[in-house]
């Protein structure tokens, strides 16, 4: 099965990678280290707290000794005081420690977040498109919403309990460690419920964060291609398939669901065996005169003081199972190989600076060779590939859908690494340049362009932070989008994208051409970065891609074959080879594969059934 909307096989799309528990933790570790102060003051008021919740059980057991003794009154209600207090600041300490400790974990959350989110921006586009885009939106959506709800509610619930649990083990055993023996007997029933538990739901968590990604697959496709969907008549299928994921994901629910429910019927049995134990227990002491009342008393609220800590403790191991389970999938993605953050300074601004490296401005050569390249264990894509462009030449790809042609044009930019090949900027290869080097020299844009939301100069300045007004201005005007800037209510200040002035396509990529020009790249590659333009619009928009790209090196996909017969040069590929190349009278006169495709665009009748 295919995925109309990326083109790749759902058996064989190659998720992005899970952390181990270990490697989990280890950047918990590490993000709780880099804030000490909070971490500290989170951890303080959480022992407090749960400390402070021994000493009504333990006044209430001298009260019953001191009533069995006949006490006089006053030390009754000096007991009762304590015990009211004691709660009250129980109820205190633990309530400032949830609200310190959640907003630990949501600082914790945050950078995690920001360092996913940084990733991600930087891994090349082969890797994304292999994985599917509904994997990292599942991933900065829904595992960040689990783990969120689990940081913000049960997190320090969770940790409270765990702690509440340890000082109430240590505190039966102070009584009495007969006592304290007797409470252990609910250990093995217990444990026996949880390991059922965990062997049979951890395997359905992981498996539900999955089917939750390919959910948020079906949708993103069936959304983003939804007039393509709407034009073949598709809609049936897409909400099949949206159905389909869906199904699965609500069955994986429900059936953790069932697993929760019987998992608390073993947990009343642990409460059950662990009360009944200690009571027997105290009572056989008292009998022997070896404890007395009000410790047997003390013991056995201790130990019922502890159904909650532990029924919450096993009981929300489901959402801490979750948060788990989302937390190893946003650590996978951010230890991805990668490269540091860019540098903030755009190519404009250290040329204004005077820091430009040597030849930034002017145009530079670009080698391309690849002996072979394939995506994973796939069909080779391109072999014997060898494509040089000196300096400020134009160099148009020509070939039928399925050639390599977008393909190549990544190579070339950078953002495929080949099988077996290389590519060389001024002679220097790409990977000794550095990837941020490589993105300041050479710019790839591609058919599917991105309006951000915000305003029109905000998202011309994503290429250059620095340029003034006129610069931006200049930009547009290179590009031919004078004329409809006017036309805007607010000029520059005019709010684009989400939420603001929707864009034609062909607005869109004019945008993006402006974009390039504020970048100033050495190299440019447009992978049909005019595609969207319509017949209306294709010749006004042909023009911008020539006026941006004038002097600087250029490689283009064609989409019309117009933009090739302008080009210095064609390289034509067939079946991921070069077929043919040279200039447009040359392959006319040769009359090869590119003169065929000529007289077919140029001959549309010659297309058309009569």
């Amino acid at each position: 099965m295919t995925d109309a909307s990326t083109g790749v096989g759902v058996e064989s799309r190659q998720l992005l990678p899970t952390a181990t528990a270990r490697q989990t933790w280890a950047a918990l570790r590490a993000e709780f280290a880099r804030l000490p102060g909070l971490s500290a003051a989170a951890g303080t008021l959480l022992v407090a707290a749960a400390a402070t919740g021994l000493v009504a059980p333990w006044v209430l057991g001298r009260l019953v000794d001191d009533v069995i003794a006949g006490s006089d009154t006053a030390q009754i209600v000096a007991r009762a005081g304590v015990i009211a207090g004691a709660a009250v600041l129980a109820g205190v300490l633990t309530a400032i420690g949830a609200a310190v400790a959640a907003r630990l974990g949501e600082t914790v959350l945050a950078r995690l977040r920001e360092r996913v989110l940084d990733r991600a921006l930087h891994l090349p586009s082969a890797t994304l498109e292999r994985a599917g885009t509904g994997d990292l939106i599942a991933r900065a959506g829904d595992d960040v919403a689990v783990a969120t709800n689990v940081i913000s509610t049960s997190g320090p619930a969770f940790l409270g309990a765990l702690l509440s649990i340890v000082l109430t083990a240590a505190g039966l055993f102070a009584l009495d460690w007969r006592l304290g023996l007797a409470g252990l007997a609910a250990a093995p029933a217990y444990a026996f419920g949880l390991y059922w538990y965990l062997k049979r739901s951890v395997p359905y968590y992981a498996r539900e964060r999955v089917a939750t990604g390919e959910r948020a697959q079906a949708m993103a496709g069936a959304l983003r291609g939804s007039a393509t969907v709407r034009a073949y008549r598709m809609e049936d299928a897409h909400v099949a398939r949206i159905a389909d994921r869906s199904a699965v994901a609500r069955d994986l629910s429900l059936e953790i669901f069932s697993l929760h429910t019987r998992f608390g019927l073993r947990v009343n049995r642990a409460e059950f065996v662990g009360l009944a134990a200690v009571l027997l227990a105290g009572f056989l002491l008292v009998r022997d005169d070896l404890a007395t009342v009000g410790a047997a008393t003390t013991a056995a609220l201790y130990f019922h003081r502890l159904f909650n800590p532990i029924g919450l403790l096993l009981l929300q191991s489901d959402s801490v199972l979750q948060a788990g389970a989302s937390l190893a999938r946003l650590v996978g993605v951010t230890s991805m190989p990668g490269s540091a953050s860019p540098d903030k300074s755009g190519p404009a601004r250290q040329e204004r600076s005077g820091t430009a490296e040597p030849g930034r401005s002017g145009p530079a050569g670009l080698e391309v060779s690849v002996a072979r390249h394939c995506y994973d264990d796939g069909p080779v894509v391109l072999r014997d590939i060898a494509l040089r462009l000196t300096p400020g030449e134009r160099v148009a790809l020509v070939g039928a859908s399925g050639a390599g042609k977008s393909t190549l044009a990544g190579i070339a930019a950078g953002i495929i690494a080949p099988t077996d090949g290389s590519v060389s900027l001024r002679g220097v290869p790409l990977a000794q340049l550095g990837e941020h080097r490589v993105r300041r020299e050479i710019a790839l844009i591609s058919q599917e362009v991105h309006v951000f939301a915000g305003t029109l100069g905000e998202d011309l300045r994503l290429a250059d932070p620095d340029a003034t007004d006129a610069e931006v201005t200049a930009a547009l005007d290179l590009v031919g989008v004078t004329d409809w800037l006017r036309t805007l209510p607010d000029g520059l200040d005019t709010c684009v994208g989400e939420g603001g002035r929707q864009l034609t396509a062909a607005q869109a990529q004019q945008l993006a051409l402006a974009r390039l020009v504020l970048a100033d790249p050495a190299v440019a590659v447009l992978d049909e970065a005019t595609a969207e333009a319509g017949s209306a619009g294709a010749r006004d928009l042909d023009r911008a891609a020539m006026a941006a790209t004038e002097g600087r090196t250029t490689l283009i996909v064609a989409h019309r074959l117009s933009q090739a017969a302008t080009a210095d040069r064609i390289v034509v590929l067939e079946h991921g080879r070069v077929a043919e190349h040279g200039t447009h009278d040359q392959l006319l006169a040769a009359g090869g594969r590119y003169s065929q495709l000529w007289r077919s665009w140029s001959t549309p009748d010659l297309m058309v059934p009569k």
